[in-house]
């Protein structure tokens, strides 16, 4: 019996050990467990805080997920090349929809012509628009006199002279790469604003060569509708060479009832804002501002009536200027554009930098020229 305890001792210590070993083995999975645990939640959170695509909600597509891994970031090449330009469906690289439609809403809220003007939407640059410049005539005669023939309507055909308008911003590669960085916002945010700038002022004073002719573009006339050239547009002197006259409400009163009754549903004001400054000082014989603001908020200030739209690039008052014009943009003036607006990734002209080129054609001319008045600083 005396031999057998060092054996039981020693089954013992061999046991002790092997569940050591078992102990510290099931500690070092535990650690590896929580290591990885911990590495998912950190990847999970890092995902949570990153910014979401603008208008996108919660839950972002799979078309713009797809677009910002595949081709913004890597520029893959399976994206959709076309060899013409001119159909909707080939016309090279294609802005998501998703984008284009972002470009189209801050356009209309930047530029104040695009969002009083007529706006079509047309597939190609040959746009088209015929209009009649005179109606049918007729007389009375008696029961048996004979029936001379009567004037026919006479038509003219409106094409806006077009261009093609484009934005180069850049970004670099490494910010590209930023989980954190919100691409489509920038994207949109950089077009929306270099287009809306260009266009409002094409629309006002443009050339008509490779852009919009504006509706301050071309001569003008002091004769009334029906007397003038088709396309000139009616202007009232104010009075004085320099300014305004003695009684400047008189002649804004003239401006508007220059207009027919018809256009005038709808018409509206347009100048920059220096010359709105002038225009609020006025006072009517009573001493009652002929300005009067909004009503309640979000409606549009108003003189005599009728809604003020500040518009930047119309000129300043001064010699022969016409800083304000009166009229129904809406009947008077048209906006010819293409419904897509393409872009092209760059990321080799100019590295590090990813130009991202985005072009859009669009035209513009006045529609009815006796849809929209003009003053001019004269006497």
């Amino acid at each position: 019996m005396e031999s057998i305890a060092p054996v039981e001792a020693i089954d013992a210590s061999f046991d002790l050990v092997a569940r050591q070993d078992a102990t510290d083995a099931a500690v070092t999975a535990l650690r590896t467990d929580v290591d990885d645990v911990k590495a998912r939640l950190d990847r999970v959170s890092r995902a949570a805080s990153r910014p979401l695509i603008e208008g996108m909600g919660a839950a972002p597509s799979l078309e713009v997920k797809s677009f910002v891994q595949g081709y913004l970031r890597s520029g893959r090449d399976t994206e959709l090349k076309s060899l013409s330009g001119a159909a909707l469906a080939d016309g090279g690289y294609a802005v998501p929809r998703e984008i284009d439609a972002l470009i189209s809403a801050r356009l209309k809220n930047i530029s104040p012509i695009r969002a009083i003007a007529q706006v079509v939407q047309t597939s190609t640059a040959g746009y088209r628009k015929l209009i009649t410049t005179g109606g049918t005539a007729s007389g009375w005669v008696s029961e048996t006199a004979a029936r001379p023939e009567t004037a026919t309507p006479s038509f003219a055909e409106i094409a806006p002279p077009s261009g093609e308008l484009y934005a180069n911003p850049a970004a670099s590669q490494a910010m590209l790469d930023d989980a954190a960085f919100d691409i489509q916002s920038w994207l949109a945010d950089e077009i929306a604003m270099e287009f809306a700038r260009a266009e409002g002022a094409a629309f006002v004073s443009g050339t008509g060569t490779n852009q919009p002719r504006g509706f301050l573009t071309g001569t003008t006339s002091a004769s009334a509708d029906g007397a003038r050239t088709f396309g000139q547009l009616q202007h009232i002197v104010s009075g004085n060479a320099a300014g305004f006259d003695t009684s400047p409400e008189l002649k804004l009163i003239d401006l508007v009832h220059s207009l027919k009754a018809g256009h005038r549903q709808g018409a509206s004001w347009v100048m920059n804002s220096k010359t709105l400054a002038q225009v609020r000082k006025l006072k009517a014989a009573d001493g009652s501002f002929l300005w009067q603001p909004g009503l309640m908020e979000g409606q549009p200030n108003r003189l005599l009536g009728y809604p003020v739209v500040e518009a930047e690039d119309m000129p300043d008052i001064a010699a022969n200027a016409l800083p304000i014009a009166f009229g129904n943009f809406r009947a008077g003036y048209l906006i010819a554009e293409r419904t897509a607006t393409s872009i092209l990734r760059d990321p080799f002209t100019n590295k590090p930098f990813v130009h991202f080129y985005a072009t859009k054609r669009i035209g513009g001319q006045v529609l009815d020229s006796d849809a929209i008045k003009l003053l001019r600083i004269s006497t």
